[in-house]
């Protein structure tokens, strides 16, 4: 499928039938966000290059009649359809905290974690493949914290209604099959009695916080550990910032159990599932996950097939990871909650498009490379790579990337894997200052021809 059309950059595309009310706003819209994309990492004033247009980008982020849920939710129509060709789709949740304590003027804001510190926290759900293809943002949740002499918004209430949100989705998508995938934080006894009711549209699968008890008297992990073993898997545990790459062999176990009646609501039958890591190499902590599912689980494959979907869950922390110190949303200075809001749900796309590529390179490496990159990003890139004239057919996906990716440090050497994030956005931004040198040069020439 091509996502983009020629002659048309992703922002325009993917922004394609927002109404703000005005459409030259809309248009400075998408003039924005695809000036944001080309320099995440910079300021706004960077990114914009030039005065009138940084005035114009804090003008149209200071317009109350721009609403930052509008932003997301034309994003939002442009995923779903990028569902509906998928058979299952990972909906995955996490909470993510920034802090803006260094710049204590933004008015707004709450207490964070720590007392002294102040910011916000933001609720995304990111849709994702179980072939890990990042497919976009379908919802989030920005609140900030009242004081403690407040009454305060029931924070777990947003793992229920992100779940009732991917469960209306469901409804509208019968041949897709949606999969509510959450940490040890959405393990919520009202998540589960929320799904019953509803007859469970969407799938859930969520690591266990809490030793429940069971209709047997058993205690939950209790029960878990007696079963018997159904076998091994294994699979490589990615690098992060503290650890490097490693592979990891679990073993499997699996029963059901019933948690008993809760506050008035009925007894819920769920497939509980440990995977053990036995033996850790010397000085590792093992890895160990226990996880809860609505689905059966009858067999080795089905618990594999559940336990690789957990897995795609660190997908959103690369996202995080991205939104965080890719698009640098913490240094953001724009004085005010409502101006921060809709930044930061600009960013939250730019920060999916990254990741998109990321992962579409790596597992579409055969697409043409312009199904994502506007024509004069992949001819400039090509130029200063090759040194010579770029081809009539554009190149394959996978080479473009891991090209770009090569001007944001990443070697390209047969062993080193496929680039990740930072080389990406570092050479995009490199990659759109060629682009516009490519436009200036041949708008030059064009002139004296």
């Amino acid at each position: 499928m091509r996502e983009w059309v020629c002659g048309m950059s992703w922002a325009a595309q993917e922004f394609e039938g927002l109404g703000l009310g005005d459409a030259r706003r809309t248009q400075r819209l998408i003039k924005l966000v695809d000036d944001l994309s080309a320099q995440p990492t910079g300021s706004i004033p960077l990114a914009c290059r030039g005065w009138p247009e940084t005035k114009a980008a804090y003008r149209l982020l200071d317009n109350p009649a721009v609403e930052w849920r509008e932003i997301l939710e034309v994003h939002t129509t442009r995923t779903v359809e990028r569902m509906a060709g998928q058979p299952v789709v990972l909906c995955l949740q996490d909470t993510t905290e920034l802090d803006f304590t260094s710049q204590p003027g933004i008015a707004g804001l709450g207490r964070l974690s720590y007392e002294a510190q102040h910011g916000l926290y933001v609720h995304p759900t990111l849709a994702v493949t179980p072939a890990g293809l990042a497919v976009g943002v379908l919802d989030a949740w920005m609140w900030a914290r009242q004081p403690k002499d407040q009454p305060d918004v029931k924070e777990s209430t947003r793992w229920v209604e992100g779940y009732e949100v991917v469960a209306d989705l469901a409804e509208t998508l019968p041949a897709t099959r949606l999969v509510y995938v959450a940490d040890r934080e959405g393990d919520i006894r009202a998540l589960l009695d929320a799904a019953a009711r509803r007859g469970t549209p969407a799938d859930w699968l969520i690591r266990s916080q809490h030793n429940r008890n069971t209709t047997t008297g058993e205690k939950l992990w209790a029960r878990l550990a007696q079963s018997d073993a159904l076998g091994e898997v294994e699979f490589t545990l990615p690098a992060a910032p503290d650890r490097p790459a490693r592979l990891v062999r679990q073993t499997l176990y699996r029963t059901v159990v019933t948690l008993p009646a809760h506050h008035g609501q009925p007894a819920v039958t769920v497939t509980a599932m440990l995977a053990r890591e036995e033996q850790p190499p010397a000085g590792e902590k093992a890895i160990e996950w226990r996880l809860l599912a609505n689905r059966t689980a009858d067999t080795l494959e089905d618990v594999v097939q559940l336990i690789d979907w957990y897995r795609k869950r660190w997908l959103i922390e690369i996202f995080f990871r991205i939104w965080k110190s890719g698009c640098r949303v913490e240094a953001l200075q724009l004085g005010t909650l409502e101006r921060l809001e809709r930044a930061l749900v600009i960013y939250l796309i730019i920060a999916w498009r990254i990741l998109h590529l990321v992962t579409w390179g790596r597992d579409c490496p055969n697409l043409p490379c312009d199904v994502v990159f506007d024509p004069e990003e992949w001819q400039a890139a090509w130029i200063v790579a090759h040194r010579t004239q770029p081809p009539e057919i554009p190149p394959p996906l996978g080479q473009m990337v891991r090209l770009i990716a090569r001007f944001g440090g990443f070697l390209g050497r047969k062993h080193d894997g496929h680039p990740g994030p930072k080389a990406i956005w570092e050479g995009m931004q490199k990659v759109r200052a060629f682009a516009l040198a490519l436009e200036a040069g041949r708008a030059v020439y064009a002139g004296d021809g």
